[in-house]
């Protein structure tokens, strides 16, 4: 990535290939991970039932 440097916040290079992962790959055992984006935090759970929330 490259650091903008008018506002300090990485510039996300546009493709037109999805990067693909597994859940279990991004949470590592855990239920709850934050995803900073532009300044703020975003929270992607794991619920019981399997299913996954995001929250601002």
């Amino acid at each position: 990535m490259m650091l903008d440097e008018k506002k300090h916040e990485p510039k996300v290079k546009e493709s037109s290939v999805a990067r693909v992962t597994t859940s279990e790959l991004l949470f590592s055992g855990a239920r709850e991970l934050v995803i900073k984006h532009v300044g703020e935090d975003y929270r992607l759970r794991l619920t019981n039932q399997g299913k996954l929330i995001l929250t601002k």
